[in-house]
């Protein structure tokens, strides 16, 4: 739907939300509906959770913004609170997600540099989604996205996702590579999930080799996938990862993580953000992390995500059509062996909020305070949708 004040940068459904609650939503009309994308894997305690709301106007009437000039009290603690969950070093904050990547591209080149490497390169990965903006964008592996932006920034060597041996040869190819950049989970390509041996075998292999391993966890992190970042799902400690949606519930507010020399590459003048992490963005994202935490929301994250997974097989499982069903925690992808696009539409029109990527993938990211009666409407909603589309077309040709 076309709005003319406003650029045609997203082609928007003809509904406009005026109230939230909980994994509910409200359109002008007075409809309701079941959000089970989450603002696209953003507000996983949901909407206007209340916690969040006397946090956010508590500080609003005392301080919004003194910049990074000064030392920021909710700044600090949010600090300490990520460096505890995730066992790196230290933080950057910034507003976004993309801004979060630019942050842990700019640590690569500069470590690089440093290091004496006149042009640094960093691998990343076919089907990755990184960010719009430029360096961001130059690391995202969607051809479609970066479409009409050339020249994209060089520095940036592709490989298949999910092949380690890939990564390796091109790193005993070109000695000019400081840094792996990977999604534990690809959730705009797809949600693809690698082999249990993937991200253990880049990590040795960035161990050997003396580079950055780096994880984009801006969709899978803040307990999204059962464990407060999807790479402790995995038993790997990356040196530098980035965060946003879900650690603001909707605040925009993004982080990159550090870990040993690469907490330290970023000096003063070499990196900033005139709003990163100030009060209020701070302040809403710590008790963003408090209620998760007091909430046990990971864990919660990780048994609903076994009975959704189990709820659309035994639903799903017996019709031609269905290909699987893949996730981890409450980051699911139902594939279909045709495109299903059509399914954002009616589905919204039956009242549910839902997402298709990579064209074949029905993407499900519900709140984590979902409860089982409201897991139990998505596994219902969501399969009868399939079933009926499933019956009513074909495979193109050729598929």
């Amino acid at each position: 739907m076309n709005i003319p004040a406003i650029m045609p940068t997203y082609g928007r459904m003809n509904v406009k939300f005026v109230r939230g609650a909980g994994v509910w939503l409200w359109d002008d009309e007075g409809r309701r509906y079941l959000d089970a994308l989450s603002g696209i894997a953003v507000c996983g305690l949901g909407h206007a959770h209340p916690r969040l709301a006397a946090a956010l106007c508590a500080q609003a009437s005392v301080l919004w913004h003194t910049s990074n000039l000064y030392r920021v009290e909710w700044q600090e603690r949010l600090a300490e609170t990520l460096i505890g969950r995730s066992a790196l070093d230290a933080v950057f904050f910034a507003n976004s997600g993309a801004e979060a990547n630019e942050a842990a591209i700019k640590i690569a080149r500069l470590a690089g540099h440093r290091a004496g490497v006149e042009r640094p390169v960093i691998i990343v990965m076919d089907g990755s989604f990184h960010g719009r903006t430029l360096g961001a964008l130059s690391a995202t592996g969607n051809a479609k996205v970066q479409q009409g932006f050339g020249p994209l920034l060089e520095g940036f060597v592709r490989v298949p996702y999910g092949d380690a041996a890939a990564v390796a040869r091109v790193v005993a190819e070109n000695p000019a590579v400081v840094a792996v950049m990977v999604e534990p989970i690809q959730g705009e390509g797809g949600v693809v999930v690698p082999a249990a041996d993937y991200l253990p075998e880049l990590r040795a292999l960035c161990d050997r080799h003396g580079l950055l391993l780096m994880l984009d966890e801006v969709q899978t992190g803040m307990g999204r996938t059962g464990h407060w970042f999807a790479c402790q799902g995995m038993g790997v400690r990356p040196d530098v990862m980035t965060l946003a949606k879900g650690l603001g519930n909707g605040f925009p507010i993004g982080a990159c993580l550090a870990a040993g020399a690469a907490a330290a590459v970023l000096q003063p003048g070499s990196h900033g953000s005139t709003f990163g992490g100030n009060p209020l963005a701070a302040c809403v994202a710590q008790t963003v992390c408090e209620v998760i935490e007091e909430q046990q929301l990971t864990a919660r994250a990780a048994t609903l995500g076994v009975a959704l997974r189990a709820g659309f097989k035994r639903e799903l499982a017996h019709l031609p059509g269905f290909v699987e069903v893949r996730g981890r925690g409450l980051m699911l992808g139902i594939v279909l062996d045709r495109p299903c696009g059509v399914l954002v539409q009616r589905a919204l029109e039956q009242g549910l909020l839902i997402n298709v990527t990579a064209e074949q993938v029905l993407r499900l990211l519900p709140p984590l305070i979902l409860s089982d009666e409201e897991a139990g409407l998505i596994v219902t909603g969501v399969s009868a949708l399939v079933a009926a589309f499933l019956a009513e077309t074909s495979v193109p040709a050729g598929a």
